[in-house]
């Protein structure tokens, strides 16, 4: 069993499969985008040697040189911001995670040149504000390039991830890509829950900790159970489920109105079917409609005991409602 911490054992290849389709998925559900990188970067290298040591080595190089193109820029759009007096708190450059950088560079024929944001200059402001205010007057110097400005702090993500990407020609011609956050939406970005959890606890000194035994206590949950698999609610609550499970299952382990008045679901931030099958990893969100009882038909699709003794039960009640009336 792998252990979510930076200190967990070396990924293998009997666990490294395990890794990229339960545990990467978790932890990046739960918005805990560094432990996700490690993840799978640990399990890219392991898979796939070969692979991880061709990205490793082209990415080394460029890396390099986008860094130094990072830091170079850094005064100047320290400048632009504090000559509008909203002086950063912090301007840093962040380097892709290769994994991700590998399945980016499958859809850029492997081209390097393609991959705008292999290193973004990450912009950590105050507040809200002053972030939207960072962003215009970026915009005001840099041309942005267009279709590529994203606001995750008006729509987050459904891991509730908040930042503006912005992607624009900088001096020398050169395209970049800017993130832009406050320090509360760094710290969710960085470690998901376990941030919220850090502050409960008294500190930063205490959010490894927390999430070591919240990860622990999951783990030995996973560990006794074949063929399950694991979702999440939208405020992070780990839902176990048998495998193939539906919303209509998941629905009904939330609660049994939940589940009768189920008429919807999203999965992962999108529309899907009531007799969608859900995997390990997915963020699911029941949509109700008062009043809306359960039909027989759900009978046909849902795979837990749970989901199918409450139907039943709903049915049942609805012809004996049915009797009375026609007496």
């Amino acid at each position: 069993m792998i252990k979510l911490t930076a200190r967990s054992r070396a990924v293998n290849k009997e666990n490294a499969p395990e890794t990229l389709e339960v545990y990467a998925p978790i932890a990046d559900r739960l918005g805990m985008g560094k432990l996700k990188s490690k993840l799978e970067d640990a399990a890219f290298k392991c898979l796939h040697p070969e692979k991880y040591k061709r990205v490793e080595s082209e990415a080394v190089k460029k890396c390099d040189d986008r860094t130094e193109y990072i830091n170079k820029i850094k005064p100047a759009l320290r400048e632009i911001l504090e000559k509008e007096k909203i002086a950063p708190l912090e301007i840093s450059a962040r380097a892709k995670h290769l994994y991700s950088l590998y399945k980016k560079l499958l859809n850029c024929e492997m081209d390097f040149d393609k991959i705008y944001d292999l290193v973004a200059a990450r912009v950590i402001m105050k507040d809200i504000n002053a972030c939207y205010l960072a962003l215009g007057a970026i915009h005001q110097q840099w041309e942005p390039v267009p279709g590529l400005i994203r606001d995750y702090i008006a729509r987050p993500k459904p891991n509730g991830y908040q930042s503006l990407h912005t992607t624009i020609v900088g001096p020398e011609g050169k395209i970049t890509e800017i993130q832009i956050r406050t320090p509360e939406m760094h710290s969710h970005a960085e470690n998901g829950i376990a941030a919220h959890w850090a502050y409960k606890e008294g500190g930063v000194n205490n959010k490894e900790t927390a999430w070591v035994g919240k990860f622990k206590e999951l783990t030995s949950v996973i560990n006794l159970f074949e063929n399950r698999i694991f979702v999440l609610t939208p405020k992070g609550d780990v839902v176990d489920l048998p495998e193939d499970a539906t919303p209509v299952d998941f629905a009904y382990h939330i609660h049994t109105i939940v589940g009768d008045e189920c008429a919807g679901a999203k999965v992962n931030g999108k529309i899907a079917s009531l007799d969608a099958k859900l995997k390990s990893g997915d963020l699911v969100e029941i949509l109700t409609q008062r009043g809306k009882k359960s039909s027989a038909d759900r009978l046909n699709f849902v795979k837990s005991a749970l989901a199918k003794d409450k139907i039943r039960s709903a049915l049942r009640a609805k012809n004996r409602n049915m009797g009375a009336k026609n007496r």
